[in-house]
């Protein structure tokens, strides 16, 4: 049975956020603000379904997603594209896989103990952020 990924989550730590967003073309403005941020992760979780929000002061960002099943992914509110998603089960890591204009795109989240670890993707970079269980 895979991880139990429901509750609300809230961050404690970012690293090299700033330079995910570099590789993303993001803004200097907007990744400035960015990086102050400390959004909460609200996910539901009914078998393979899931609904996963980002929540903070400055942006949202909704996903709904069925494992296994490629959908097209509309992330307008992060950087203005598009891409087609797909996310699998890992052993008990949510993996996924963003194909579009950025190479390499994707995250994985796991859990260790009351924790969500997310490594965020793009274009060779690498950025790592914890959430704890509220």
């Amino acid at each position: 049975m895979p991880a139990d990924y429901n509750g609300v989550w809230k961050m404690i730590s970012s690293d090299n956020f700033e330079e995910y967003l570099k590789a993303l073309e993001i803004n200097v403005a907007i990744r400035k603000i960015a990086v102050l941020l400390k959004p909460d992760k609200d996910i539901t979780q009914n078998g393979d379904h899931f609904v996963i929000k980002t929540v903070s002061t400055f942006k949202n960002y909704d996903m709904d997603f069925v494992i296994g099943q490629e959908f097209e992914e509309d992330l307008g509110a992060v950087d203005g594209r598009k891409c087609m998603t797909t996310i699998t089960w890992d052993g008990d890591k949510l993996v996924c896989v963003q194909n579009g204009e950025i190479e390499g795109r994707g995250w994985t989240h796991w859990i260790e103990g009351d924790e969500l670890h997310l490594e965020l993707r793009a274009a060779g970079v690498v950025s790592e952020q914890v959430f704890k269980k509220s």
